[in-house]
């Protein structure tokens, strides 16, 4: 049973969580894990997953999937309803900047003005890698049509700056290429991109397994997207419950501060001052 000490800290801590949210364009969220909802094996397992990740901001790939462009079939919006999530319509599966705006476009209209966007423009089918020349082009396009883009990027610290400077209110680079789950392996860009930048930084691509989503969040990202790494794994559910907790857990120990490395040992009870 919990002692009453603990009952009184349990409200402090609490407090400080909620104190600690992700803004983006304004807008505060309390979880730092965004997810997607494509590569599940039904409509009822994504919105399992999705609620046990607890997840505040969701994806939607508007090429493939159904929104209301088609009456007759099944609508993702019954199982991610908007009054309860803050949608984030994407372009994956455009290879232009042409391609990309329009597809902004007519997310806007289905969904009664939405502004918010995620931004990919892809370079080739084989890699998915970010075509950045053709990134620039949309992200000047869409800021300029009022909308909010969160933007798909290669893991370039130059790059993340002039998006910023366009006016992207988020850049995401990737840690790993899309649906690899390689885990993070561009730590130091990552932490140059962070250090650089005065919009979140969230880690798009690359995450497999809960340690890599605590390893971004370590690194002082604001906060982590990811679809295959919940979707693919054997039990998505419970997958969805473990990267929620990882986030949670690797943003706590960014905001500790963890200890020095240290080449050789160092006596975690010293001798100095002992009584014999």
């Amino acid at each position: 049973m919990p002692s009453a000490a603990a009952d009184r800290r349990h409200p402090i801590k609490e407090t400080q969580m909620q104190d600690d949210v992700l803004t983006i364009s304004g807008r505060p969220y309390r979880s730092r894990l965004l997810v997607g909802t494509g590569k599940y094996k039904d409509f009822a397992e994504t919105g399992e997953a999705i609620a046990e990740s607890g997840a505040e901001i969701v994806t939607v790939a508007i090429r493939r999937s159904n929104i209301g462009q088609d009456a007759d079939a099944p609508n993702l919006l019954d199982v991610i309803p908007p009054d309860r999530y803050t949608l984030l319509p994407n372009t994956a599966g455009c290879y232009t900047a042409r391609d990309a705006v329009r597809t902004c476009r007519l997310a806007r209209e289905l969904l009664d003005g939405h502004s918010l966007v995620k931004l990919e423009v892809l370079g080739d089918e084989t890699t998915l890698y970010p075509e950045m020349r053709e990134t620039f082009v949309a992200a000047e396009q869409l800021v300029a049509d009022g909308f909010e883009v969160m933007v798909y990027m290669s893991d370039d610290p130059i790059a993340a700056r002039h998006l910023e400077e366009i006016g992207c209110v988020a850049v995401m680079p990737l840690a790993a290429p899309i649906g690899s789950g390689l885990g993070i392996q561009n730590r130091y860009n990552l932490r140059t991109i962070i250090e650089n930048a005065s919009v979140p930084v969230l880690v798009d691509a690359g995450v497999g397994t809960a340690s890599d989503a605590a390893i971004a969040m370590e690194l002082g990202c604001d906060g982590v997207l990811m679809n295959t790494a919940i979707a693919g794994a054997r039990e998505p559910v419970r997958m969805a419950r473990a990267m929620r907790m990882a986030i949670e857990a690797g943003r706590e120990a960014y905001l500790a501060g963890r200890m020095p490395r240290r080449r050789y040992a160092s006596a975690s009870s010293p001798l100095d001052g002992t009584f014999f």
